[in-house]
């Protein structure tokens, strides 16, 4: 525990006085272009949604009908009780809910203003706003074709957002930086972390101290899972205290899925940092998982907008999993239960990539 002690407080050091380095390199920018071009899009499509028919009459199944053959709409999902919408939106497995009421036939015929509710999840703020409209269109687009008969014939369509009521940016993005922020620098300190040891010419000396790799990697690890840690919690106070974004949930279950978070991204960083021979080749090895990790999180773009083959990289991606916690926590109050189902592919990804880091940098000593 000494020699572990005496090592972290090295890297605490180390790491504080590295400047900061930048470098560009061909290869990157080309594969992240390729991914980019099909990972982000301003088009909301694929989207599910949900209906909730309860009108008695024809027009009722009719109207559904033409949600069926929007091409915006690839899945509609109907639903025959009003219980069924929470765990929908909650689960985020449709992205709004149509409610036709009961007096829906009966009102339209009277000529009178009918009602029809569209629910929207507010955590995708901009998606559900366009999908609000689209969903509006259709909805006005089929009064003017099945009841022309006067100017009295209307429907008033109310729109409700759940959890981020006045689809406010902010409260979508802010929690979404606090997880990229803290996989940028848990990145970037942990592959500087072995290859600035090579590159200064001290790592021989490390070789022949008693420490073995395991108590080497460890020490590597403690820090960069410290200095991240501080950085993510100081995000989060700013977030809370200085730009008013709600924070609904636990602050310990946030940062409890923040240490499993950081482990698995530590452990790509470390085996980043065993490949290279210098700063320079860590920082090009960051500058090519990075940009990956945070595309294929759902951040710039929601996951189920992407291709279905670009959608199975986003499973192995640890982002994707934190960005989900992390907003749900902020946003909606999420549980512990939910947010341990979140964690289950955290912990797989943490064995596989601190595995992964031990074994090669096992090979390097060799």
């Amino acid at each position: 525990m000494v020699r572990l002690f005496n090592l972290i407080v090295k890297e605490f050091l180390a790491s504080l006085r590295d400047p900061k380095t930048r470098a560009v390199l061909i290869g990157p920018p080309i594969m992240q272009i390729l991914i980019f071009s099909y990972a982000i899009t301003q088009e909301v499509k694929n989207v599910t949604l949900a209906v909730y028919n309860q009108d008695a009459g024809l027009e009722g199944d009719v109207l559904t009908q033409r949600f069926r053959n929007s091409s915006t709409f690839t899945k509609i999902v109907t639903i025959s009780h009003q219980g069924e919408i929470n765990s929908l939106i909650d689960n985020q497995k449709a992205m709004g809910v149509v409610v036709i009421p009961q007096d829906f036939s009966r009102e339209l015929y009277a000529r009178r203003q009918a009602k029809i509710q569209i629910l929207l999840d507010g955590r995708k703020s901009n998606a559900s706003s366009i999908v609000g409209g689209y969903a509006s269109k259709i909805i006005n687009r089929f009064i003017q074709e099945y009841f022309v008969r006067g100017p009295s014939v209307g429907v008033e369509i109310e729109t409700r957002n759940w959890f981020n009521v006045n689809l406010d940016p902010r409260k979508t993005t802010v929690p979404c930086l606090v997880c990229v922020l803290a996989t940028v620098l848990g990145v970037l300190i942990s592959g500087l972390s072995i290859a600035r040891e090579r590159e200064m010419g001290t790592f021989e000396q490390i070789l022949v101290t008693p420490l073995t790799p395991t108590e080497i990697l460890l020490g590597k690890a403690i820090p960069a899972l410290i200095l991240a840690t501080c950085s993510a919690v100081m995000l989060i106070g700013i977030a809370i205290f200085l730009m008013g974004i709600p924070f609904q949930g636990s602050f310990w279950l946030l940062l409890a899925s923040l240490n499993l978070f950081l482990l698995s991204i530590i452990g790509v960083g470390l085996f980043v940092s065993s490949l290279s021979l210098t700063q320079q080749q860590a920082i090009l090895g960051v500058m090519l998982v990075m940009p990956p990790f945070i595309m294929l999180s759902g951040f710039a773009t929601p996951v189920e907008n992407m291709p279905n083959w670009l959608q199975w990289f986003t499973v192995v991606n640890p982002v994707r999993w934190y960005m989900v916690i992390v907003k749900g926590v902020f946003m909606k109050g999420m549980g512990a239960g939910e947010v341990f189902l979140n964690c289950i592919p955290l912990a797989l990804i943490s064995t596989v990539t601190l595995t992964a880091a031990g074994v090669m940098f096992r090979r390097r000593m060799e």
